[in-house]
């Protein structure tokens, strides 16, 4: 079928919407990938042709924080990194053990009569110190969790049911996505409706070392001679405005990243499978045409773009994510929506179409009623994150239809002009100043403040305590003078903005100037 675009079925949908609200609580099957590009759903059939071709595909879907138990955090909550206090995977900021269990999506559920299972990823950190084999957070019913410092292993692994962990060794019936298929789908067929099934398999994260995924053996060489991402910003050639942490990167081995690919599509096979096999058994149950199924992964990954090879990055490889929603119940087959859909919203989707109230979520139902009101869907989006020892720095940063405007606790910003630039191969701050100041803006009056992080002021040039004599550029100038009696010239014909301190200022200025607080002034 060839998709069409959701607003076409606008009327569908605002039609749909009183029946929805009234009609029996779905179940609920929740899908969380670990690491994979939005453009990899063509390499997965039955997500296609099942998924997909069912349901409605979000074409701008994207993690608001690019990191594994960040992004889940806020997929549980519906609330950004800087709300739910999980910025990073360990230590005093990240894992399982910063993680508010009391109030999230499953316990929103439980409390409306649901039943609940997860087969697969919790949170990093699920192990001790912080957690027994016997801890199960509030809201599940069915655990059947990876626990242990192996999580992102495929073979050689524990999971743990609740009462103890057990070990799963290197056979071929041990491979980790099988293993918590099996369970996954023999919940299906013996849950009471309604149910919750958040299945979050570790494919296609790597196991080890960087380069290594573990596709299970049936699947190894299927994508063998899989032609070569060739991204223009793969290895690109000149990061000189790029922040300093790309630039002090090397080239990426492109054999080995053809390598790495092929595993990562390979090892989604048996993801693939899994969803055809958890279908299946809500078809041989008849709950298939009452079941809300979400398929999307926790963040993305950068196959070589802008020297880099992982995700946490602010670019779009790591940022953006596939999102596919099938609810019969829509009636919207094989359609797409362009809106900006976020993984903090996918909670309160849930929540929405559940009949539950999400409190605390940060993120906007996506079903039924705003595809009706595209003008009031957000526009842009804030993105942070804070990874100890990354290599990357704080940063806090906005993404729109057009711009991408990023800040580091570093002081360095980038900005992209995505209609014209889509690989972000070129940073226009330094052309874009008025831009970068209101961005500037918008960041001060936003909450993203991750550990480490100051804002820039609002400022181009800062005066100091004492007295100072400051001149404009030929650019547009933001002066904020200090303490002490400045001379100030800003003359050139833009429009500067000039706010003067304590001292007594002396201003020359054009007529367009905007000055504010300043004493004495001449005009010419």
């Amino acid at each position: 079928m060839t998709p069409r675009v959701v607003t076409l079925a606008l009327a569908a949908l605002a039609l749909a919407a009183p029946a929805i609200a009234h009609a029996a609580q779905p179940n609920v099957l929740l899908i969380v990938t670990d690491d994979q590009r939005w453009n990899t759903l063509q390499y997965m059939p039955t997500v296609q042709n099942k998924l997909q071709a069912k349901g409605v595909t979000f074409t701008n879907a994207f993690a608001v924080n690019p990191v594994c138990c960040p992004s889940r955090s806020s997929i549980l909550t519906g609330r950004w990194s800087h709300s739910t206090g999980v910025w990073g995977i360990n230590g005093a900021y990240g894992g399982f053990h910063v993680f508010d269990d009391s109030s999230a999506l499953p316990t929103w559920l439980d409390a409306a009569g649901y039943t609940a299972m997860l087969a697969g990823k919790y949170l990093n950190g699920y192990w001790p110190p912080w957690a027994p084999a016997t801890y199960v957070p509030p809201g599940w019913d069915r655990w059947f969790a990876y626990w242990g410092p192996g999580a992102n292993r495929y073979f050689d692994y524990q999971l743990t049911d609740g009462l103890a962990a057990g070990w799963y060794g290197t056979e071929e019936a041990d491979y980790a996505t099988d293993v918590i298929a099996r369970e996954a789908a023999q919940f299906i067929r013996e849950a009471p409706d309604p149910f919750f099934l958040y299945f979050a398999p570790k494919a296609p994260h790597s196991s080890g070392s960087a380069f290594n995924v573990v596709p299970a053996p049936r699947h190894v060489d299927r994508f063998a001679g899989l032609s070569r991402w060739a991204a223009p910003s793969v290895n690109e050639r000149d990061v000189a405005d790029k922040p300093a942490y790309i630039r002090a990167r090397g080239t990426v081995d492109e054999d080995k990243l053809a390598e790495f690919r092929e595993e990562q599509l390979e090892s989604l096979l048996a993801v693939d499978e899994a969803v055809a096999g958890m279908l299946a058994a809500l078809k041989e149950t008849g709950k298939l045409a009452e079941t809300l199924i979400v398929f999307t992964s926790d963040n993305g990954h950068a196959w070589g773009e802008h020297r880099w090879f992982q995700k946490i990055v602010p670019y779009e490889e790591a940022i953006r994510v596939p999102l596919v929603i099938r609810w019969d119940r829509l009636g919207l087959a094989g359609s797409t929506d362009r809106r900006f859909a976020l993984n903090v919203d996918l909670a309160p989707t849930i929540a929405s179409a559940a009949g539950v109230p999400a409190p605390g979520a940060e993120g906007r139902s996506l079903l039924p009623a705003p595809a009706a009101q595209p003008a009031s869907w957000r526009t842009s989006f804030l993105v942070e994150d804070y990874m100890a020892g990354s290599g990357v720095p704080a940063y806090c940063g906005f993404r729109g239809g057009r711009w991408k405007y990023v800040q580091y606790t570093t002081g360095e910003e980038e900005l992209y002009n995505l209609s014209r630039d889509p690989y972000e191969l070129r940073n226009v701050r330094a052309w874009r100043r008025p831009l970068v100041m209101g961005y500037r803006a918008r960041v001060l009056a936003s909450a993203c403040r991750p550990p480490s992080f100051r804002p820039l002021p609002l400022c181009t040039r800062t005066g100091s305590p004492g007295p100072d004599r400051i001149r404009g550029s030929w650019r547009r100038d933001w002066i904020c003078a200090g303490r002490g009696n400045d001379r100030i010239r800003v003359l050139g014909g833009r429009a500067d903005v000039v706010r003067c301190g304590r001292g007594r200022d002396r201003v020359r200025a054009d007529w367009r100037d905007r000055l504010i607080g300043c004493e004495q002034v001449t005009r010419t």
